[in-house]
C-alpha cells in the first residue's frame, strides 16, 4: 500500500508540473542594425500572446548566416534580406548550386535602405567616387554585401575597383570616424543608430544615386525599389537622398508547426504598436506590404491568416 501511495504521488506531481514551453531562437543580425533590435521585439510579441512558447534574439552575421541557420535548423526565425531570400530560394546568384528550397515566409516586415556614408569633407557625392577609395562592404555573409556588391557592379564597379573591407555596422562607423574609411554601405532600415550615433560625432554626408543608376540595379536585382531617404533622417541630412531598398522578410522552414506559423504571424500583426515602440521602422510591418513583396512562398500558417483576413496573395507566395 506504501508503494501504491508513493507511485500516485510521483505521477501527480507529474500530471501537475507546468509544460516547458517551446524555446524559439530568433535570427537578427549585428547589435547597430535594426535586426536586433526587431527580433528582440517580436521575441516580446511571442512571449505575451503566443502560449506554448518563448523567443529569443540571437546576434548573427545576418541575412546570408541566416538563411543557413535556418537551413540547419539551428535557429526557428530569421530575418534576412528579398534579394538573400529569392536567390536561396532559387538556387541562383551567390547560392548557385546550393538551394535552399525549404525556405518559407512568414511575412515581409520593412524595407531596409541602402545608406551609402561619408564623412562631409570626403569629397564623396556619387557611387562613381568610390573608385580607388577605402569603403566597407558590409559584414561578411550579410545582406548588406549582397546588396552593395550587387548595385556596383550592375553599374560596372567591382571589388577591382577600390579597397573592400567587411566590417559590421558599428566596425563601419567607427572606421569612418576614425579616418580608416572613406565610406560605408549600410543596408538597413532607417534611422539605425549606428550611423545617428557616427553623426553625433563627426559630420557626415549620405551618397545619392542618380536615376540611371536607380534603374541599372533594380534591372540587375528586381526585389530592389527606389527608396528616398527623408531630410532630417540623420544629423545633417538637409534634403533628401535618392537610394534604393530590399524588403526584409521573416522566414522559417517548411517543417514549422502550422499552428505555430500561423500563430506567429497573427500576433505579429495584430500587436505591430509593441513593435513599433521598439523600432519605427514597424510602422511597415502590415499586411498590404507583405503581400506586395514578399519574394518566396508563405508558410501554410502564415497564409491561412493572410487568407482569414482578406489579403490578396499572389501566385508566386503560394507554396
Amino acid at each position: 500500500m506504501t508503494y501504491k501511495v508513493a507511485a500516485f504521488g510521483v505521477a501527480a506531481l507529474l500530471m501537475a508540473a507546468p509544460v516547458q514551453a517551446q524555446q524559439l531562437s530568433i535570427a537578427t543580425g549585428g547589435t547597430g542594425g535594426v535586426y536586433f533590435p526587431y527580433g528582440g521585439g517580436l521575441a516580446e510579441v511571442i512571449n505575451n500572446h503566443v502560449e506554448g512558447a518563448t523567443g529569443s534574439a540571437e546576434v548573427t552575421g545576418a541575412s546570408v548566416e541566416n538563411v543557413a541557420l535556418i537551413s540547419r535548423g539551428d535557429s526557428d526565425l530569421a530575418l534576412a534580406l528579398a534579394d538573400t531570400v529569392y536567390q536561396a530560394f532559387h538556387g541562383e546568384g551567390a547560392f548557385e548550386g546550393r538551394q535552399v528550397s525549404e525556405l518559407r515566409a512568414l511575412a515581409s516586415i520593412y524595407p531596409n535602405a541602402v545608406q551609402i556614408v561619408t564623412l562631409a569633407d570626403s569629397g564623396i557625392s556619387n557611387i562613381e567616387d568610390l573608385r580607388g577609395k577605402r569603403v566597407s562592404v558590409g559584414a561578411p555573409g550579410s545582406g548588406t554585401e549582397v546588396s552593395a556588391q550587387t548595385l556596383l557592379a550592375a553599374n560596372g564597379i567591382t571589388y577591382d575597383d577600390f579597397e573592400a573591407q567587411r566590417l559590421n555596422f558599428n566596425e563601419t562607423a567607427d572606421a569612418l570616424r576614425d579616418g580608416d574609411i572613406d565610406a560605408g554601405f549600410w543596408s538597413v532600415g532607417p534611422p539605425t543608430s549606428s550611423i545617428m550615433n557616427l553623426a553625433t560625432t563627426r559630420s557626415i554626408s549620405l551618397v545619392a544615386m542618380t536615376e540611371d543608376q536607380i534603374a541599372a540595379a533594380i534591372e540587375a536585382e528586381p526585389t530592389f525599389a527606389p527608396y528616398t531617404l527623408r531630410a532630417g533622417l540623420y544629423d545633417g541630412m538637409a534634403e533628401g537622398v535618392p537610394s534604393i531598398s530590399t524588403p526584409n522578410v521573416l522566414i522559417v522552414h517548411m517543417d514549422m508547426d502550422e499552428d505555430l506559423a500561423y500563430e506567429i504571424t497573427k500576433a505579429m500583426y495584430e500587436n505591430v504598436d509593441e513593435l513599433i515602440a521598439i523600432h519605427p521602422a514597424a510602422n511597415d510591418t502590415t499586411v498590404d506590404f507583405s503581400t506586395d513583396s514578399t519574394p518566396i512562398p508563405f508558410h501554410p500558417g502564415a497564409l491561412r491568416y493572410l487568407e482569414e483576413v482578406g489579403a490578396s496573395v499572389q501566385d508566386h507566395q503560394r507554396p
